[in-house]
């Protein structure tokens, strides 16, 4: 038996007609499952967890929505030791891309239906887990600019996601200030002045598609770390169509790491999104749980 959790709201009403296209998939191949609508990310958490309580081989949990819907789920899914299915239907759709699952909703499908799952770490912190990144200042201001925006309604509309997150970089950049931030990593200390971001990955790519750790994989046991720091503005602006391709790499305001336990204090107060959803405002303790949790993948 398979459990579908859709929520109905996400990419504007995306994840709704998707469920729509699945469930008629699933009825034509008699396929056994549940399925449960949610209109938010927390909403789904506690329908889920009254579910999986019941007496049922639970096969999988398939999430209809977006990386935000997926994130509020991540803890109940690791104590029940279920696997996670992704069929995407959000604006971003990190989590789908950072485990090679197709945007089509039948073809993400027939990847759970496949039955192959791959191991996958979660980021830790005091707020909880993270699967696919933990975005912590202006990568997370524009992130959160762009989640109550109008544009990026229009640009899920169009079904063009990554579009609202360009516009949300240059919204952001007029107003962002950066500061100093001193980064602990597995023991060894660094401070960084003039901080822009921090971005701590599991996956490649956040933000809509945007590589900005090309070498994080999500099963190594290993965080990956990217700081852009010292730069102005206009280099900055130039910086994130490299991100694209991850061409950034070679940039000397750019560093990266690698560890397995991290703590990070910036100078002034900064946001910090989760898989896009608001966790903390700092100082931050993080680490990595290997292998917590499955994820069907190709």
């Amino acid at each position: 038996m398979y459990l579908f959790v859709v929520n109905k709201k996400s990419g504007n009403g995306h994840g709704y007609r998707t469920w729509l296209k699945i469930k008629n998939a699933l009825d034509s191949r008699a396929i056994r499952y549940r399925h449960l609508f949610t209109e938010s990310a927390g909403q789904a958490a506690k329908v889920i967890a009254n579910t999986l309580s019941e007496a049922e081989h639970w096969q999988g949990v398939a999430v209809i929505g977006g990386d935000g819907t997926i994130h509020s789920v991540l803890p109940i899914l690791k104590d029940f030791n279920i696997p996670l299915a992704v069929i995407p239907a959000g604006s971003g759709n990190d989590t789908a891309r950072g485990f090679g699952i197709p945007h089509d909703p039948l073809s993400a499908l027939d990847v759970m239906l496949a039955g192959q799952t791959k191991a996958a770490d979660l980021i830790v912190t005091s707020s909880g887990f993270t699967l696919t990144a933990l975005a912590i200042g202006f990568d997370a201001q524009v992130a959160e600019n762009v989640n109550t925006s109008l544009y990026k309604k229009v640009c899920n509309f169009f079904r063009v996601g990554r579009a609202a997150y360009i516009v949300g970089i240059l919204h952001t950049l007029l107003t962002f200030k950066p500061c100093s931030v001193k980064v602990t990593c597995d023991g060894v200390t660094s401070t960084y002045p003039n901080t822009w971001l921090t971005a701590i990955t599991n996956v490649k790519s956040y933000g809509g598609g945007l590589h900005i750790c090309p070498e994080a994989h999500p099963g190594d046991g290993q965080l990956d770390i990217c700081i852009v720091h010292g730069c102005s503005r206009l280099q900055l602006l130039r910086l994130f169509p490299t991100v694209l391709t991850g061409k950034h790499v070679h940039l000397p305001f750019v560093k990266f790491m690698r560890g397995k336990e991290l703590s990070i204090h910036f100078e002034q107060q900064r946001l910090a999104l989760g898989d896009g959803e608001n966790i903390s405002t700092g100082p931050f303790d993080i680490s990595v749980e290997p292998n917590a949790l499955q994820v069907y993948a190709v």
